[in-house]
C-alpha cells in the first residue's frame, strides 16, 4: 500500500455549531458520558466546536462556529517529541498520529506541548449508565484511567478499511470505506476527509490552517470567507477567544 497523508478540510462558513461531529465522535470512539462535576480542563471531547465572535457589539456582532481536533502535525510533531513511552507515533503510512494508551504513563508532557489543546487525560475510570455498555463500538478498547486520549482519524475505521481491502484482493483502500465518524454525521458537509496526495482532496486555494507559524506541518485546513474568523485563527492566543 502507498504512503498516505490523510487530512481534512473543514468549512467554517458552513457550520453551524450543531455539535452532530461531537456526538458521532464520542459514540464510534467509547468516549463515556462525563461524570458529574466535571469541568472544561477535565472533560474529554476529541472534536470540540468552538463559538467565536467579531469582538463587536449589537447588530455589528457576529459570530462563527470552529470545529477544532487534533491537527495531526506533520513536519515538526510537538507531542511526538516530548513523549517519553513512545506512546505518541507518527504513522509514515497514512499521516496520521496515533496514541497508544498501553504505553502512556500520564505525565501529559504532550499535552503541555500540544499548541492546539487537543489532548485529553483521563481523570475516572470510563464507566456508562447501566445497559449502555451494550451498545459500545466492539471495534474501539475504552482506555483506562491515568492516560492521554485524542482524535485518531477513527482508526477503527481504518483497520475495517484495510480488512475490507484485503478480503477483496486490493491493495489500496477504498476512499468510500474510510470514512471518520465526525465527517459522516455533519448535516451541512462542512467536513471533508481524504489523502491530501490526491488531487481530489488537495487544500482549496484560500484555506488557511491553525497558527501556521509554528512550523507544525498540521493536515486540517479551514476555509471561510470572513476575514475576521481568519484573524483569531492566525493570532497567538486566538482560541482565547472562543467558546466552547
Amino acid at each position: 500500500m502507498s504512503a498516505r497523508s490523510y487530512g481534512m478540510s473543514i468549512d467554517i462558513d458552513k457550520c453551524t455549531g450543531c455539535g452532530a461531529c461531537m456526538v458521532a465522535c464520542a459514540v464510534e470512539n467509547n468516549v463515556p458520558p462525563a461524570p458529574e462535576g466535571v469541568n472544561e480542563r477535565k472533560g474529554i471531547t476529541w472534536i470540540r466546536v468552538f463559538r467565536l465572535d467579531n469582538g463587536a457589539e449589537g447588530v455589528d456582532r457576529k459570530w462563527a462556529f470552529l470545529p477544532m481536533l487534533c491537527q495531526q502535525c506533520g513536519e515538526n510533531t510537538p507531542c511526538v517529541s516530548v513523549c517519553p513511552q513512545q506512546a505518541v507515533q507518527l504513522d509514515p503510512a497514512t499521516g496520521i498520529v496515533g496514541q497508544m494508551p498501553e504505553r502512556c504513563l500520564g505525565c501529559r508532557y504532550c499535552m503541555a506541548a500540544c499548541p492546539y489543546h487537543a489532548r485529553y487525560f483521563n481523570w475516572w475510570d470510563p464507566s456508562w449508565p447501566a445497559g449502555m455498555e451494550k451498545t459500545l463500538n466492539p471495534a474501539v478498547a475504552p482506555r483506562m484511567r491515568g492516560v492521554v486520549e485524542k482524535c485518531n482519524f477513527c482508526h477503527g475505521r481504518w483497520h475495517a478499511a484495510k480488512a475490507r481491502a484485503a478480503a477483496q484482493g486490493r491493495r489500496d483502500l477504498d476512499p468510500a470505506d474510510y470514512v471518520p465518524a465526525c465527517v459522516e454525521a455533519c448535516p451541512t458537509s462542512a467536513i471533508r476527509f481524504g489523502d491530501l496526495n490526491d488531487l481530489e482532496n488537495a487544500p482549496e486555494r484560500g484555506s488557511f490552517r491553525l497558527l501556521e507559524k509554528l512550523g507544525t506541518g498540521p493536515k486540517i485546513y479551514y476555509q471561510t470567507q470572513r476575514d475576521w474568523v481568519r484573524e483569531i485563527a492566525a493570532a497567538p492566543g486566538g482560541t482565547e477567544r472562543a467558546h466552547g
